[in-house]
């Protein structure tokens, strides 16, 4: 079910129990600003979730909270991980899916990296 990207940072959100190591994940990167993992219900050949290891909900919170220099350090983790995933030369999806209306179900800001086919139309015609 959707949530509301206003609502207060919850601790026990599924990623915040990943980045603590409560429920297992298939590590793809991990540093400081970042963790990337494998999709357990993968929506494409490739399809990998890079979160920022921050407490926040959405996109807008993390832009308007976070440090530059986590920021910096998110952004480019995303784009480590494509590179390592051989997605750059044949082209990707990112996607972050921000309240209800976007579609989000994990209250912790998290990018979706999808590749490794073609992807169709960004969204489904009405």
């Amino acid at each position: 079910m959707p949530i509301d990207p206003t609502l207060a940072y919850d601790d026990d959100n599924i990623f915040a129990k990943i980045l603590r190591g409560e429920i297992p994940s298939t590590r793809v990167y991990e540093d400081e600003w970042a963790y990337a993992f494998e999709d357990i219900n993968p929506q494409a050949e490739v399809h990998t979730l890079v979160i920022p290891k921050g407490r926040y909900v959405s996109w807008d919170d993390f832009s308007a909270r976070a440090e530059a220099e986590e920021i910096a350090g998110f952004v480019r983790a995303v784009g480590k991980v494509a590179r390592d995933k051989g997605l750059v030369e044949t082209g990707y999806r990112m996607m972050a899916n921000i309240g209800a209306h976007g579609g989000q179900e994990v209250a912790h800001l998290h990018v979706h990296l999808f590749g490794g086919e073609p992807l169709g139309p960004m969204i489904a015609r009405r």
